[in-house]
């Protein structure tokens, strides 16, 4: 049995059109005729033949493919985006490769070899710090990058968040409105935007009510922290209303104070979360959180990125959507 691959030639022969008739039917965004395609497609179908992708990527340049660096994936938020990022540019003719990355600018610069291995056509850093030496590097190989989920200072750099600032504000506007004033924080990775923007927005809409924040824990966006967080908070001076800052954290916090603790949610504290994952809305949760748009996020990040790739000169574009809050039963509302 031969082990030869098919080329296009013999698709060509086969389906008696030209060898570049075959290429332009394989190659995304390029034109052929139904009846071309058709033929093309039944041949290649017979030879059992494949285009070589790595190939093309050679010889036109492109390969295709955009690099999403992820910090972690337990986080119920990621997993989602990534499916919604990796069919939005398949829709595109682009397929997504994925990098693990901790929360340290040191551990990116260290597989952004890697990444540039792979000859990708862009970068997305999806809730990952990155370095100034990272994105010049990008920057000098024309490699168009767009943050998700995570700004930065740079005007030269392109990101994609939600109103963290304003999200915030709606949940101790929540609060305050339904009569809670013994209010804590638990506040998410410290090197994060969205950390930083979410517990400003908080706080600022707290002050504005005449309100000081009455306790604050670290969770790191992680789990177990979130858990030895929640038992830091209530081990004294407990509060009667609590904002996470995100659902994931919000989970392990609602587990820990009904499980461990003993108190009852909203009876005894009420919780608010960030970013109504599909989780939250189960009822073992029912958890009120700040939604985070990632349908419309996702689709700004793909029209930034292929717009750059287009033109790396592109302009730089820093986008904040809006979310609302969703209100469900883990925050009690006072009725009238």
């Amino acid at each position: 049995m031969s082990h030869s691959k098919v080329t296009s030639a013999e698709v060509a022969a086969l389906a008696g059109v030209s060898q570049s008739d075959v290429s332009r039917v394989f190659t995304p965004g390029a034109s052929a005729s139904p009846k071309t395609a058709e033929k093309v497609r039944k041949a290649a179908r017979e030879l059992g033949y494949r285009p070589n992708v790595l190939a093309r990527a050679m010889v036109s340049g492109k390969s295709r493919m955009i690099g999403v660096v992820v910090a972690y994936l337990e986080n119920q938020f990621y997993p989602d985006v990534l499916e919604k990022l990796s069919s939005a540019f398949q829709a595109e003719g682009y397929h997504v490769l994925v990098f693990m990355a901790n929360n340290t600018s040191g551990n990116i610069d260290s597989i952004v070899d890697e990444i540039l291995d792979y000859q990708v056509d862009g970068i997305i850093a999806a809730s990952v710090a990155l370095s100034s030496e990272l994105t010049e590097r990008c920057r000098a190989a024309n490699i168009p990058m767009v943050l998700f989920n995570r700004s930065q200072d740079d005007p030269s750099m392109s990101a994609v968040t939600s109103a963290n600032f304003e999200g915030g504000y709606k949940a101790a506007e929540f609060f305050v409105q339904n009569g809670h004033r013994k209010i804590g924080y638990i506040a998410g990775w410290e090197g994060a935007s969205t950390q930083r923007d979410r517990e400003a927005g908080f706080v600022h809409g707290l002050r504005d009510a005449g309100i000081e924040l009455h306790a604050r824990t670290v969770g790191n966006f992680h789990m177990d922290q979130a858990r030895q967080a929640a038992r830091d908070m209530f081990a004294k001076d407990a509060p009667e209303a609590v904002f996470v800052a995100n659902d994931h954290m919000a989970f392990a916090v609602l587990d820990t104070l009904r499980y461990e603790l003993g108190l009852r949610v909203p009876e005894d504290v009420s919780i608010i979360g960030y970013d109504d994952v599909s989780m939250a809305a189960w009822p073992s949760y029912d958890l009120t959180t700040v939604r985070q748009p990632a349908n419309r996020m996702v689709a700004e990040t793909v029209e930034i990125m292929l717009s750059k790739i287009e033109n790396i000169e592109t302009m730089p574009r820093k986008v904040e959507i809006d979310g609302p809050l969703i209100v469900r039963g883990s925050a009690r509302v006072t009725k009238d």
